[in-house]
């Protein structure tokens, strides 16, 4: 069920699943607007496995590399990882991390914060979706809080087992008890607009368009 839901998934785009959740009262499920892809038209769809995190200055350099390697370890295959660093301060994903999730098959990666190693991401093409690139990695002064539990991006409430697209136009997240709902709702929509895309090609008006197919 879950493979066949993240497989219809793939097929739509951020903004047509955000219009059939709107449609169905739910409006906030779009994250803040910086966090995009580092491969410019790389999209991302799944599941999701929640990271919350803390930072601060002088932690012990072993404790926060045991904890990142932690991360690394329990990171479940399939899943997309949706991070909440609560820092802009460091990386929150670089080389050797992307590499062995992408062996393990984590799906991709979504911070609220920044990466590094950029060159490389892009080489090996982990889908990662972030705010900003930075040098400064996380020894000494990040840990993570929790994984698995409930956690905020831009007022956003995500919960592992939601399933989020994210595409170039930005990133959605889909309640688990909605995400069949939505999805047949956007596969419905992507249907009428193609029918109205050739209608209008074919010298309809825009307004009579609007009228026979109720989307635009």
């Amino acid at each position: 069920m879950e493979n066949n839901l993240i497989a219809r998934l793939e097929k739509l785009y951020a903004s047509a699943v955000y219009d059939s959740l709107r449609a169905l009262g739910h409006d906030n499920c779009v994250l803040p607007p910086g966090i995009s892809a580092l491969i410019p038209g790389q999209k991302l769809a799944g599941e999701i496995f929640t990271i919350d995190g803390h930072f601060e200055v002088g932690q012990d350099d072993n404790e926060t590399l045991i904890s990142w390697a932690t991360v690394l370890s329990r990171a479940p295959t399939g899943k997309v990882l949706v991070c909440q660093p609560n820092t802009y301060e460091v990386a929150l994903m670089g080389e050797l991390s992307s590499e062995v999730l992408k062996k393990k098959g984590v799906r991709g990666y979504i911070v609220d914060g920044a990466t590094r190693d950029v060159s490389f991401l892009l080489e090996n093409k982990f889908p990662t979706f972030c705010r900003f690139n930075t040098p400064k990695d996380i020894v000494g002064r990040w840990k993570a809080k929790s994984m698995g539990q409930p956690i905020d991006i831009g007022g956003v409430r995500i919960v592992s087992g939601d399933y989020v697209l994210a595409d170039i136009d930005g990133v959605v997240i889909i309640p688990r008890n909605m995400a069949e709902e939505a999805i047949a709702a956007t596969e419905v929509k992507a249907g009428a607009e193609t029918e109205m895309r050739s209608a209008l090609m074919a010298g309809m008006d825009p307004v009579d368009a609007l009228k026979k197919y109720g989307v635009f």
